[in-house]
């Protein structure tokens, strides 16, 4: 699913062309007409881990997580949309421009006296953020069970949230922590290092298309069988945790 660099450039696209402007239709997919307001217009739109939110002057909030395969599209008004109507899951219409989402089912408009919990507010630190509280982040990753494995841990969004199996891995790499090391095992300056290595690896990505977390591309994720940039070893790769999540690691320089 997307990571936490790709929901900050996602909102960094759409925000310009929503901010400020007066909605002409907003349909969320399978709620109810009375909860959608009229005679509207954005106060905000940007992200919190891997939610991209969007603030009505009215404020109602409409919260979307991507998932797999869930993707926001800026189209000008008017224009043919390049996927099918039927995988359309939200839709703000202004006067120049339509923001369509598509493909996930993760995605409520809020009412603003809705005691309907705010899933965000459960999120630790956001990485991607310049000012990130990585002892927070730190404090937090150690009310997890102390035989979770680290990378488990790094994917959990409670301690600090913008990771996900790309930057796990990278991040894991970079540190050279075997990925299934247990919490109790990796001291806090080691911990609060990892959030800073990631936290740097995602801020470096914000304004790219293309991924760089080492030299001129990735170090290990994707790349099994292929040789470490470090030490030449085949790359290997595991599934972890009930999800069965993909780690990339090295097992020279990642040596439990």
């Amino acid at each position: 699913m997307p990571e936490g660099d790709t929901i900050h450039r996602l909102a960094g696209n759409l925000g310009p062309a929503l901010t400020g402007a007066s909605v002409r239709r907003l349909h969320v997919h399978r709620t109810p007409p009375t909860r959608i307001p009229s005679d509207v217009s954005i106060d905000e739109v940007w992200a919190v881990g891997k939610h991209l939110l969007v603030r009505f002057d009215t404020g109602h909030l409409l919260d979307s997580h991507l998932l797999m395969n869930g993707s926001w599209d800026l189209y000008r008004r008017g224009d043919r949309w390049r996927k099918s109507r039927g995988a359309m899951r939200a839709v703000i219409e202004t006067d120049a421009v339509e923001a369509v989402l598509f493909s996930t089912p993760k995605v409520r408009l809020l009412h603003p006296r809705d005691p309907a919990p705010r899933p965000w507010d459960q999120l630790g630190p956001d990485l991607c953020l310049p000012d990130v509280d990585l002892d927070t982040a730190t404090e937090r990753a150690r009310w997890l069970p102390a035989d979770t494995e680290i990378a488990e841990v790094l994917l959990d969004q409670r301690p600090a949230c913008g990771i996900g199996n790309v930057y796990k891995s990278e991040t894991l790499w970079a540190e050279r922590l075997h990925p299934t090391t247990p919490l109790g095992d990796v001291e806090d300056e080691l911990l609060r290092r990892l959030y800073e290595t990631a936290s740097r690896l995602l801020r470096h990505n914000l304004d790219r298309s293309r991924r760089v977390t080492f030299r001129d591309g990735l170090a290990v994720y994707g790349r099994d069988r292929r040789v470490c940039p470090r030490c030449a070893t085949p790359i290997r790769v595991t599934k972890q945790g009930g999800l069965g999540r993909v780690t990339y690691w090295c097992p020279t320089c990642q040596e439990r």
